[in-house]
């Protein structure tokens, strides 16, 4: 049941205006001026006011700008018994419904009254529709957040099970992958790259040498340097973990920047020669890990270079292998930050 606020000095049309609408099934409150209407308002939700304009101390129209202000959606109709072109003008202005003249019969009042209410029924609806709108769009994206983490966190686990798998038969990289996963995106936060570029170079460098799994477990544990033949064998991996991932809807490039991660900048890298933009930076950034990883660590054919030797690799070769940015950033990680692979 719509609530209407009638508002007049005179008790005898407070009373006519409130039996005329209750009669047509409305709940009526009344107030003799507009200090009154102030408390009441605070108390009851008031769909329509019905304020007379000429009253002691404070006037209709200063109740009609305070609504406009803070109460836009509450209809307002005002009434006047000494009616003027620019009265009527300026209720208009500051925001009224409509505007009746005294004396205010029955089929007028009850007409402005009915227009007023169906206006602030639509207002309703269309804030309900708003409010529900916007839940249902909060709730997708809740829903879309949490399904979306779900899969990421599905591809980590099938990224680690995946380096785990290969571990068990290289021991001697066990844990390279990782290591270079974490690296990679620790330059990459290092160069303010986003959130989700980050979380697809953790991946990517988690899963780089995913094509090794086809390598002949002899020749990934040879303990002497490789012959030619057997380097050339090598070299495929970059296109087998290439195959094998393209299959997979990812929401990054990871088959690509598996099959590149050994292109270098000057063309010189495999499987394609590729140079300079035409490797993309994740792809970038994972060869820098890569190569410090690998310098860093134990093989079977000898022991371990250093971080030093792997610092100094990138240094002189900035600019003609490695990307200088990425190169700058590595470094300072390491020396500045003190990086550890732990981490």
């Amino acid at each position: 049941m719509p609530n209407i606020m009638v508002i007049d000095d005179e008790k005898s049309i407070r009373v006519t205006l409130s039996e005329f609408l209750k009669k047509e099934g409305y709940h009526v409150i009344t107030a003799e001026n507009v200090q009154m209407a102030r408390v009441l308002l605070q108390e009851d939700d008031v769909d329509v006011v019905l304020s007379d304009i000429i009253m002691p101390k404070e006037s209709g129209m200063t109740l009609l700008k305070f609504l406009h202000e803070t109460s836009p959606d509450i209809r307002i109709i005002m009434m006047t018994g000494e009616p003027t072109v620019d009265t009527a003008v300026d209720a208009i202005r500051l925001g009224a419904h409509d505007y009746l003249t005294k004396p205010v019969y029955r089929n007028e009042l009850i007409k402005a009254v009915t227009n007023a209410v169906n206006f602030k029924q639509l207002i309703d609806e269309k804030r309900r529709l708003e409010l529900q709108n916007q839940e249902q769009r909060e709730n997708l994206e809740r829903l879309v957040e949490e399904r979306t983490h779900k899969l990421h966190q599905a591809m980590m686990n099938t990224a680690y099970a995946t380096a785990a798998m290969l571990d068990l038969r290289d021991p001697y990289t066990a844990g390279h992958q990782k290591r270079v996963g974490s690296l990679a995106r620790a330059i990459g936060k290092e160069l303010k790259l986003p959130a989700d570029t980050l979380e697809g170079l953790h991946i990517a460098g988690c899963i780089h040498d995913i094509g090794k799994i086809a390598i002949p477990f002899e020749i990934l544990t040879k303990p002497v340097q490789l012959s030619l033949n057997e380097y050339a064998i090598i070299q495929e991996h970059p296109k087998i973990g290439y195959d094998v991932l393209r299959s997979y809807e990812m929401p990054w490039p990871i088959s690509e920047i598996v099959y590149h991660h050994h292109e270098r900048l000057d063309g010189s890298g495999y499987p394609q020669g590729l140079k300079a933009d035409q490797i993309r930076l994740e792809t970038r950034i994972i060869s820098v890990a890569d190569v410090v990883e690998a310098m860093s660590s134990h093989r079977p054919y000898r022991p371990s270079l250093g971080l030093q030797c792997a610092m100094d690799e990138i240094t002189m070769n900035k600019n003609k292998l490695y990307d200088p940015f990425v190169v700058d950033a590595c470094i300072t990680l390491f020396n500045e930050k003190k990086y550890t692979f732990d981490e």
